[in-house]
């Protein structure tokens, strides 16, 4: 199992009581990421976004744990990158709650998409709006200044949705002219909007040339030459295909698989470049490693072009792509909780190791440690969670901020208990000052918590 990148991948200790320090924590920059790229959640259906302030942003669907098929998905998190090896949670933007003509017992966000035009990023998802969902499926769209954070949702695009048309994707022509699509069921659409981003300009089409069409359209250009990716009905476990145009509504001329079967029945990606190398972004499920892929999780590799455009099949790899930066600095507003200012109950004890101290005896139900005074920043807002940790085997812990239960947060194996190495992070509210509580629950795995980083995103 690789160990997972964080927001702050760089060679560091752990301050304790008396001048020691934890030395085992020493965790050095690589010059490769791991696949998947995020491992504290399961996310699936990865849209990649380049962005004038340089960095790569990915909007993934979420897959709720524990899972029931796919109807929990949900709660939208933005991920960032500015070297393609460490990623930043940039926190949740859109959930089922949020969408006021939504479907009422809620859940079904599913595969999103984002782009920016005129000041405003436009975030597209689709959502049922009734109980019978597979009917009532409407295009929504959430607005904001910022490209990961204070999105609103405004509506949805009157004339797209209804049965099984789902997986919007957005695309902006060199004249400025903005494309969307959508599809599922056999059935893929285009159209053109509106520079109002928001309505359709003209009716849906269908695409043609398309072979053996299931879901997950994605459209770019290289070159004078329109692409558009999508995920095929290949038995048991879709592959992704692909086919070209000398127009942004076809008709398409089927090209053939750039991305054989993962481990996983479904397959979904985008295709993006960033500093002068394109990826291909897409899910398996090599995490949870459950039947039906219901948990899945997001990983990118380079993706190569033919002199006459055709793209190479992608190679996936466990490392995913090499570092095109220098890595982060540390932010000066971080704040390390060691374990020893951890309140435990439930059966967690405190305990002593080489070099330090650690939470240990997560694995019984009802176990729990608790930071409080936690600072937020001077205005508050988005501050992200690094728990730093030892596993021998999978768990995980439920995280618990000011009261509000956000999500189980994986661990990965470490390669052993004394291997203090795991990091596992996430992007949550909080309060302004010292006046934050971090509780992080277990039952859910055998894991040691060295303790745990915040860094105020806002502040």
């Amino acid at each position: 199992m690789n160990t997972p990148r964080s927001a702050f991948s760089f060679s560091r200790k752990f301050s304790l009581p008396g001048g020691c320090a934890l030395a085992l924590l020493a965790f050095a920059q690589p010059g490769f990421a791991a696949n998947p790229f995020v491992t504290s959640i399961y996310t699936a259906d990865p849209s990649a976004r380049v962005w004038a302030d340089g960095r790569l942003y990915v909007y993934p669907s979420h897959d709720m744990d524990p899972p029931k098929g796919c109807d929990l998905m949900d709660r939208y998190h933005v991920y960032s990158t500015a070297d393609m090896v460490n990623w930043r949670d940039e926190g949740q933007i859109v959930q089922a709650s949020d969408v006021p003509w939504g479907r009422p017992e809620g859940g079904f966000m599913w595969a999103p998409d984002c782009v920016f035009r005129n000041g405003t990023y436009y975030f597209y998802f689709p959502h049922p709006s009734e109980s019978a969902w597979n009917k009532t499926w409407k295009i929504g769209v959430a607005t904001s200044k910022k490209p990961a954070s204070d999105f609103k949702v405004q509506g949805y695009i009157e004339g797209m949705g209804g049965d099984a048309m789902i997986d919007p994707n957005v695309f902006i022509d060199d004249d400025g002219q903005a494309y969307i699509y959508n599809g599922g069921g056999a059935k893929c659409a285009g159209g053109k909007l509106k520079s109002n981003m928001v309505e359709l300009d003209g009716p849906m089409v269908p695409m043609e040339g398309l072979k053996d069409f299931h879901e997950a359209t994605w459209v770019f250009k290289r070159n004078g030459i329109y692409y558009l990716t999508y995920a095929d009905n290949n038995p048991k476990v879709n592959q992704l295909r692909y086919a070209t145009s000398r127009s942004p509504l076809g008709p398409w001329t089927s090209k053939g698989v750039y991305l054989k079967p993962t481990d996983c029945d479904t397959s979904h990606g985008s295709v993006v470049e960033y500093k002068g190398q394109w990826y291909a972004f897409y899910h398996n499920k090599s995490l949870s490693n459950t039947g039906g892929g219901n948990l899945r999780s997001i990983c990118v590799d380079k993706l190569n072009f033919n002199p006459d455009g055709s793209i190479q099949t992608v190679v996936q790899t466990k490392n995913g792509p090499s570092s095109v930066g220098p890595a982060p600095t540390p932010s000066p507003a971080m704040t390390k909780y060691p374990a020893n200012v951890a309140a435990v109950s439930g059966g967690a004890s405190i305990d002593n190791v080489v070099g330090g101290r650690v939470v240990q005896k997560l694995d019984a139900e009802g176990s729990a440690c608790e930071f409080k005074d936690v600072d937020g920043g001077t205005r508050g807002g988005r501050a992200t969670i690094d728990i730093v940790y030892a596993a021998e085997k999978y768990a995980k812990v439920r995280l618990d901020v000011n009261g509000t239960d956000w999500s189980f947060i994986n661990l990965p194996p470490t390669g052993g208990k004394s291997s203090y190495t795991g990091h596992a992070t996430f992007t949550a509210p909080f309060n302004p000052g010292k006046t934050n509580t971090i509780k992080l629950e277990g039952g859910h795995g055998d894991a040691n918590l060295v303790g745990v980083t915040v860094t105020p995103l806002d502040s």
